[in-house]
């Protein structure tokens, strides 16, 4: 609001008509949009929505085929990132650009140098990098390797990039899809000081919660359209949901007791050490039935990944042993990932691109990784091409993995159709055991909704289920059992009817025994 004759403050970005076509495919259908300066806003909707490309649009990664964008009240053509910047618009990406091996204060200066004389850019850099660090709250030491440091501090690092570069607005690409929640708390409590500076915050994110905590305004979009905007304070997680999907989404899922059989999965004294002799898992011991789902709790790095290495068949126990049905899984014994499959485990790695699919493999070739040398695949000599092109696509069309395209490559779908591509391939297997890691990180909530119901579905069918998220509301809503990880060790068993956030997180920190002492 403005007082009596004192003049408007222009938004800090206006984007007007905005249309991207990439072939066949209008990724952004005559998008308009009004960011007010000093302000968080969201922007939200289903992969493939449109909202990253249109963020690209605006940083100068791609051109609009028409359109105009104007940065306070004034055009601006954004042929490139270097355009952006000038207009001091700066993003951090979902996946960090940065020189692992360089320090904090190095992957800040580079590019900006500041001229031949290095050493004066450095020294004005750290004097820089200090006056920001105790105006925002991003403390961190500039002579640290960033290959060393935690993920939330490398976010820090982008962020202290994007400031030092002069951004006065920043765009945000699913900036918490890698962080704790205690990372991602502290994140918001940065974001919001940026915004009390006067900073200009562009979110993009699938997390709704997130958006309802931290936005002061969320523009909506869906299939490549913009189809609102709201006050966030005067919308709900609801109303937003079923904006972004065009129906009402089930935002708790609803579920039958559970009725679990037979023990599928025993682990008995595993233990885990790495190259270092640091040890990863500390004597796990559980089992796992069929007809039930067993979530694993704990903060991202307390050997959630390591546990589920080592059921796979990817890394071997260092101690202790498995059971798969009944064959006898240790360092004597040991059974690779391609055994494991055949006594029918599958496994949807946490990390879908680095060890779920080849990026420059085509779908097709994504949709039977792994199974590759099934019979139904492959013949005498070659694959049967034909056949396993009419297999995905009918994966495609039972996964509503879009676009419905067995010949694009693996790397042009969006991470929500990548994750039910790889989810497709696994669960169509109709596997006894299944493995699941992270199975909706960087997914929409149409598309949670959807994996939500399949992964109960294998439930019902009278398979193990062994899931690992970092998101608590997740575990919550589908575990029939909860075991909680800490430091490589379970800390912690909760039956699934009974478990609370509360009970859970004390138990993700290890910090039952403190509580009770000062209860």
């Amino acid at each position: 609001m403005t007082t009596a004759g004192a003049p408007a403050i222009a938004p800090a970005i206006t984007l007007r008509g905005i249309n991207k076509h990439f072939g066949p495919v209008h990724a952004n259908r005559d998008v308009s949009l009004s960011v007010p300066a000093g302000s968080i806003h969201g922007i939200v909707g289903e992969n493939g929505a449109g909202k990253s490309t249109l963020m690209s649009i605006l940083y100068g990664f791609y051109q609009a085929d028409s359109g105009a964008i104007e940065v306070g009240g004034k055009p601006c053509s954004m042929h490139g990132p270097e355009d952006a910047l000038a207009a001091g618009i700066g993003m951090v990406h979902q996946h960090f650009m940065l020189v692992d091996v360089f320090t904090v204060l190095e992957n800040i200066l580079l590019g900006a140098e500041g001229g031949p004389l290095l050493a004066g850019g450095m020294a004005a850099a750290r004097a820089e990098v200090a006056r920001l660090e105790a105006e925002y709250g991003l403390q961190i030491d500039p002579d640290a390797v960033v290959g060393e440091l935690a993920v939330g501090l490398r976010q820090r690092v982008e962020l202290l990039k994007a400031l030092y570069r002069g951004a006065n607005i920043l765009i945000l690409d699913e900036p918490t899809g890698v962080l704790t929640p205690q990372e991602a708390d502290r994140l918001f409590e940065i974001l919001r000081a940026m915004r009390d500076r006067g900073v200009t915050v562009i979110l993009i994110s699938h997390k709704l919660q997130e958006i309802m905590a931290i936005t002061d305004n969320v523009s909506v979009m869906r299939a490549g359209e913009m189809v609102a905007h709201r006050r966030t304070a005067e919308t709900t997680r609801a109303e937003l949901a079923e904006l972004m999907v065009g129906r009402q989404v089930l935002l708790r899922l609803d579920k039958t007791a559970a009725q679990p059989g037979a023990v599928a999965l025993r682990a008995d004294d595993v233990s885990l050490s790495d190259d270092a002799g640091i040890r990863r898992l500390d004597g796990i011991s559980f089992d796992l039935r069929a007809g039930e789902i067993v979530g694993i709790a704990g903060v991202s790095g307390n050997g959630q990944s390591e546990l589920l290495e080592v059921l796979a068949g990817i890394r071997p126990p260092s101690r202790g042993r498995l059971a798969v049905h009944g064959r006898i899984i240790d360092r004597e014994h040991p059974a690779d990932a391609g055994e494991l499959r055949r006594l029918g485990l599958a496994h949807v790695p946490e990390d879908r691109q680095r060890m779920g699919m080849i990026p420059a493999f085509a779908a097709w070739e994504t949709a039977i990784l792994g199974y590759h040398h099934d019979p139904a695949y492959t013949g005498p000599l070659l694959l049967k091409g034909a056949d396993i092109v009419a297999d995905t696509a009918g994966k495609m069309a039972r996964f509503d993995v879009r676009p419905a395209d067995p010949y694009l490559a693996s790397d042009s779908f969006s991470g929500g159709n990548q994750q039910k591509l790889v989810l497709a391939r696994e669960i169509e297997r109709r596997p006894d055991i299944l493995l699941v890691g992270q199975p909706t990180r960087g997914v929409d909530i149409g598309a949670i909704e959807f994996i939500h119901q399949q992964i109960m579905q294998m439930r019902d069918r009278g398979c193990a289920v062994l899931l690992v998220s970092v998101e608590l509301d997740e575990i919550l809503s589908l575990s029939d059992r909860i075991l909680v990880m800490f430091e490589g060790r379970i800390v912690g068993e909760v039956d699934g009817d009974k478990a609370d956030a509360r009970t859970i997180g004390l138990m993700m920190a290890n910090a039952m025994d403190t509580q009770a002492a000062h209860g």
